[in-house]
């Protein structure tokens, strides 16, 4: 599939997912450079704000299986991965497989799960597979986590490890819609919206999930420079010499980056990255693997500004625009 051919899916795609999802143009956008770009997706933000509805409409159109994971803190590993179950019958163990068995899986408020359970995730996110019992077992194509956290300073929330964080391609920020937005939210849950019965939206599936597999190999047709590639590791070096940074983004987040702004230049329909592809997807792929210095959290300094001020400063190329 060509990057024209991708493009105008994704038009459809964001199309009809905006018929029901309104207001967020931009998580959608995101949500689906992820998932064309094989990563998963942190989305932080307070309860009510359409986060679950979107994986159920994004499933629904893109003609996916999904699965939700309520994470609480008496969630086991083997609640999400599956385990081993006798079976008295046949006289043997047999494998019943978790909720991680689907293509996409929402996992709703994660950091209200500690640390062992969160870790159940790492390998499916980076290896698309699970381990039991010494078994490796293949998920499903394509795979693609959307995980969902409230803000840290919330009660009952556990920091999620580092390592953890690192899997995701993007971290995006939910905030409240417009008035304009929310007005129209309202008239349409007064009409008869329902979003516990999506199947009255009439909603329509774009792709199926052979066809999704198509558009994630296609991404293989956009083109970098060199210029473009000094482009992405540059931003990528000046998070470890940043003098707010204690701990800048390693080599995976130069190839998330690369890979996110690949899937964008799709989505967008060109043959190849230009550098408002990376300005535009940096923040959401470099927020969650940067540590700031203490007196910087201190000074109220975030790594978004870090971010920004990094884009301002790394030399644009002239070659491509």
């Amino acid at each position: 599939m060509n990057p024209a051919e991708i493009g105008a899916r994704c038009d459809q795609i964001k199309a009809e997912v905006g018929r029901v999802l309104l207001g967020q143009e931009e998580v959608v956008e995101h949500a689906l450079v992820a998932i064309l770009a094989r990563g998963h997706v942190l989305i932080e933000g307070v309860p009510g704000l359409g986060k679950t509805l979107l994986v159920r409409v994004l499933s629904h159109v893109l003609g996916c299986t999904h699965k939700r994971i309520q994470f609480t803190p008496d969630l086991m590993p083997s609640d999400v991965t599956g385990g081993n179950v006798f079976n008295s019958r046949e006289d043997r163990f047999e494998f019943l497989p978790g909720p991680v068995f689907t293509q996409l899986l929402l996992a709703d408020e994660i950091n209200r799960a500690p640390a062992k359970t969160q870790s159940a995730l790492l390998e499916a996110m980076q290896e698309s597979s699970v381990t039991v019992d010494g078994k490796t077992r293949p998920l499903p194509r394509p795979f693609f986590v959307m995980a969902t956290q409230n803000p840290v300073e919330s009660q009952g929330t556990y920091p999620l490890p580092e390592a953890q964080l690192d899997r995701f391609m993007l971290k995006i920020g939910v905030s409240h819609p417009s008035t304009e937005v929310e007005k129209q939210i309202l008239r349409n849950h007064l009409e008869g919206f329902d979003p516990s019965a999506l199947e009255r939206s009439q909603l329509q599936t774009v792709v199926d999930d052979a066809a999704l597999v198509a558009m994630q190999s296609g991404l293989q047709g956009i083109g970098f420079t060199e210029e473009m590639l000094d482009y992405i590791t540059d931003i990528v070096g000046r998070t470890r010499l940043h003098r707010s940074v204690l701990l800048g983004a390693s080599p995976r987040g130069t190839i998330a980056l690369a890979a996110a702004s690949r899937a964008r230049a799709a989505v967008m329909g060109r043959e190849f990255v230009i550098p408002d592809d990376v300005k535009a997807l940096a923040p959401a792929v470099l927020r969650h693997r940067l540590i700031l210095q203490p007196d910087a959290e201190f000074e109220g300094l975030s790594t978004d500004l870090c971010v920004e001020q990094i884009l301002g400063e790394a030399q644009v190329p002239k070659t491509a625009a």
